[in-house]
């Protein structure tokens, strides 16, 4: 997805776009990296398209809730795809099994720490699913997480956007 389509529908959709293609970057889908759609995010607003922080609050909203439809797929289906994958992929069960005791071990701070990891952060969610993390710790610990991300790429869009976005375009 190109640069000039996003922000076309951020014209045209809004705050809707918004939160609709960030979930879609927090789901993991191919084709919405956060790198770009964040800062996006953040021109649109600077041009005046919405406030700066309705906009991080989309953000923030769109990122939580797919952060927590795959916890939700991790916990309600998790065990049963390990099952079948550690079948399939006999080698692969010490290295995941010791990833999930750290998760385990790290709790909070660990799904914290992985909000701030490309590609690790959206992927984290099924693990915690899957190991059965306390909700509303994961919650909190998600909802800090994705702030402080989406405020680094959101607040560069929004205050250095507009220079770097006409070298490209």
């Amino acid at each position: 997805m190109s640069v000039e389509v996003i922000m076309q529908y951020f014209v045209n959709y809004g705050a809707i776009a918004i939160f609709v293609i960030v979930l879609l970057e927090y789901l993991n889908l191919p084709g919405f990296p956060a790198g770009i759609i964040m800062p996006l995010a953040g021109i649109w607003a600077a041009r005046g398209g919405l406030n700066f922080f309705v906009t991080m609050v989309l953000t923030i909203a769109a990122g939580l809730l797919g952060s927590i439809i795959l916890y939700g797929l991790g916990r309600g289906g998790g065990e049963l795809f390990l099952k079948w994958y550690y079948r399939r992929f006999p080698k692969q069960k010490d290295l995941i099994e010791g990833r999930l005791c750290y998760l385990r071990q790290k709790g909070s701070v660990g799904i914290f720490v992985s909000k701030l990891i490309p590609m690790v952060r959206t992927l984290i969610s099924i693990p915690a699913g899957v190991i059965k993390m306390n909700f509303l710790h994961y919650v909190i610990s998600s909802a800090l997480g994705v702030a402080a991300w989406n405020l680094i790429f959101v607040g560069a869009g929004y205050l250095f956007g507009d220079k770097v976005l006409t070298m490209f375009l």
